[in-house]
């Protein structure tokens, strides 16, 4: 079969990118979709037996910091486009060791950005032309006070080794785009949420320890607050992006839904004695404060009124409606956040968490 597109997406095997994956196999069958991804502790294939077999759908293992590698992609794909998700993100990792973040989300950025340069340049676009889609995070902004929202003219003020690198990556995508006339894309999240999360982040490591009647975790006071979005509501506003966005421009992707972590977590404790039939208030006991991160920023909040008015996207579901299906799932797949948090992963996320 002749594809219309051959798209690559990197790291697709992880959290937001197996979702993004499912839904282009589903949603369009004339694409053929090559997942890359290395394959770290935060990527997982299981996430994807659903799809594994569709006839559009190849794997490739490999590392964006591998430069043949990417070239060897291209070639053998034909890539007519990129959307870019693969990346090192999580921020205590970033604080204790901040080159692999640099190599990963800076350099394989770069590597990425050179190969559809050079090979689009070489080889007949598809019909619709060629799109790289950087997918980035609204942490490139910085930290917000108590009033205000990110806009996507907000002035970069990156206050970790993670979100430094990728406030550089967002600076190459623009870079080749100005100055080679790559057509790019970019896209900023608020944190997510859903199935299929590693358990480094705030959400199911929650989840795990209260169903293991362990410590929770919080951070200082637990009045740092984050924009929760529902992965599928990620995935299908990447999809519009991708489809329908203007060439060299960024849209803020946010969830509407501002919540301090100590709220979310006590009322997390709350749903889950609920379905786990304990007594109220059982879970909130297994609340503990740790000392706060280093340079934790106290507020992420988006404005997404860019995408709602150019794109006519809003997420299709609230806060409560997605926190209770994605505490559904983890409770019916108890096996897999058993299988990814084995070993030595365990003792590292029981007493850590990512509150992204």
């Amino acid at each position: 079969m002749a594809y219309t597109k051959n798209i690559l997406i990197t790291g697709g095997a992880g959290f937001i990118g197996s979702h993004l994956v499912r839904l282009m196999l589903n949603k369009y069958p004339d694409y053929r979709i090559i997942n890359l991804d290395k394959l770290t502790y935060a990527g997982n294939l299981k996430n994807l037996t659903d799809v594994e077999s569709a006839p559009n759908y190849a794997f490739v293992k490999a590392d964006i910091c591998d430069r043949n590698a990417i070239n060897d992609v291209f070639e053998k794909y034909e890539i007519t486009d990129v959307i870019h998700l693969a990346a090192e993100s999580h921020v205590d990792r970033s604080i204790e060791g901040p080159m692999e973040f640099v190599m990963t989300n800076v350099v394989g950025t770069v590597n990425l950005l050179q190969a559809a340069k050079d090979f689009w340049k070489l080889n007949i676009v598809s019909s619709g032309g060629n799109v790289f889609h950087h997918v980035s995070t609204d942490e490139v902004y910085g930290s917000l006070g108590a009033e205000g929202l990110f806009e996507e003219v907000t002035p970069y003020d990156p206050r970790s080794p993670y979100s430094s690198s990728k406030a550089s990556s967002d600076h190459f995508v623009r870079a080749f785009h100005h100055t080679y006339g790559l057509p790019i894309k970019i896209s900023n999240c608020s944190n997510n949420y859903g199935s299929h999360q590693f358990p480094e982040k705030l959400i199911p490591l929650m989840i795990n320890n209260i169903v293991h009647k362990k410590p929770l975790p919080i951070y200082g006071k637990g009045d740092n607050i984050r924009d929760w979005l529902w992965v599928v509501d990620h995935a299908s506003a990447i999809d519009r992006i991708f489809h329908d966005g203007r060439l060299g421009e960024a849209y803020n992707v946010g969830g509407l839904n501002e919540w301090t972590n100590i709220d979310l977590v006590k009322y997390l404790c709350k749903i889950m004695d609920q379905k786990l039939g304990r007594a109220e208030g059982e879970s909130a006991e297994l609340i503990t404060y740790v000392t706060d991160r280093a340079g934790h920023d106290m507020r992420y909040a988006i404005d997404a009124t860019k995408l709602e008015t150019e794109l006519n996207w809003r997420p299709s579901l609230q806060f409560e409606e997605g926190l209770d299906k994605t505490v559904d799932w983890y409770l019916e797949n108890a096996e897999w956040i058993d299988e990814v948090t084995s070993g030595a992963y365990r003792d590292y996320y029981e007493n850590m968490y990512q509150d992204r």
